[in-house]
Parts: structure tokens; C-alpha cells; sequence
């Protein structure tokens, strides 16, 4: 039976797309193998491209407020991404986001279903529409689904937005949409598996 570190490690040498080149490496997930509860973003930003360590920049850290006040402790979550190097463009010395094409998807999923093989958790939260149809298909609409749980693989998933929406969208409606966000992860939190 593989573990995360194996595939880790056979990650780092990932060569299944462009991305690698410009990347600075791959970056896992993170967290325990025995989580009940699995987070999957859509790729490392320029932070946690630097860090080798997803959800560590400003999203991260909205993300570990959001877990905090729907009374789940990040450190009993395994947290990861669809695509495991960071796409981006070039803007003078600044290297700015650009969400990855369907084909960088295929090519991590691989890595994606051995994670999930390896925690095995009763629960998978997808984080934006990049992370839903890696997982649900072309058809998934966060829009109509977020915050919905539903039968997926032999595990319940919810689907939710992805905390760099809620830094990118207009300042007056931050507020509600971290409500919002905070709701989705408690409807998460609801379907811990007792014991």
C-alpha cells in the first residue's frame, strides 16, 4: 500500500504537464493520513508556490479563520489542490494567478485520487469551481451547489467557494461572503463521523 509520503515524493518529480518548468516545485497536500475531513483549493498560489505548503498565503489564512468559526481545527484536516503546480503569467516582477486549463487538472488527478485513496475521509469539501469539476465534472455549477452535501465515491462531498473569491470580490461584500464560506464549513463540519 503507497502512503502520502511516497506519493510525495513521487509528485516532486511530476513532469505530466508544462506547469513544472516554471514552478518553483510541487506543492502536496498537507495533514494528517487519518483526516476525516479533506479540503481540495484549486492550485498553490505564489506563496505556497515559494513555501512548498498549500493554503499558507493570504487565502490560507482566510481559509483558517473560516475553519475556526465553523469549529473545525485545521490541524485534523488534510488540505490540497486539484492542480499541484502553480500556474501564472508574468507581470513585471510580479507573477500573477491563472486558473489552470482542464488539462493541467487531468494530469494531477492521478495525484488527487492517491491522496484520497491514501486519508480515505468520510468528507471532501471542494473549494471553487476549478476544485468541483476536477471532482464532479464539466457540468458542476458552484453556484447551484455550494454548500449542499452529496453522495460522492462512498464519501459525502460539499461543495463551496474558494477563499480568494472572497479577497478578490468587492470589499462591502466580504463580510457576507466569509458568512457565508463560514455556513459551507459548517455544513462540513455537521458530517464529522462520530468517535
Amino acid at each position: 500500500m503507497t502512503t502520502l509520503e511516497v506519493l510525495r515524493r513521487e509528485a516532486a518529480r511530476c513532469e505530466r504537464c508544462e506547469l513544472f518548468e516554471p514552478a518553483t516545485r510541487t506543492v502536496f497536500g498537507q495533514g494528517p493520513a487519518s483526516a476525516w475531513l479533506v479540503l481540495v483549493g484549486e492550485q498553490p498560489g505564489d506563496r505556497e508556490d515559494l513555501e512548498g505548503a498549500p493554503f499558507v498565503g493570504p487565502a490560507g489564512r482566510l481559509l483558517d479563520t473560516a475553519l475556526g468559526r465553523s469549529g473545525i481545527d485545521r490541524g485534523e484536516v488534510y488540505v490540497t489542490n486539484a492542480v499541484k503546480h502553480f500556474r501564472f503569467e508574468r507581470s513585471g516582477n510580479r507573477r500573477l494567478h491563472k486558473t489552470p486549463a482542464v488539462g493541467h487538472v487531468r494530469a494531477c488527478r492521478a495525484w488527487l485520487d492517491g491522496e484520497l485513496a491514501v486519508v480515505a475521509p468520510a468528507v471532501v469539501v471542494t473549494l471553487g469551481a476549478t476544485a468541483g469539476k476536477a471532482l464532479l465534472g464539466p457540468a458542476f455549477r458552484i453556484t447551484a451547489e455550494r454548500g449542499r452535501p452529496r453522495d460522492w465515491e462512498g464519501r459525502l462531498l460539499v461543495p463551496t467557494t474558494h477563499p480568494s473569491a472572497i479577497l478578490r470580490g468587492p470589499a462591502p461584500e466580504r463580510d457576507a461572503a466569509l458568512d457565508a464560506f463560514v455556513a459551507d464549513l459548517t455544513v462540513a463540519a455537521a458530517l464529522r463521523p462520530e468517535g
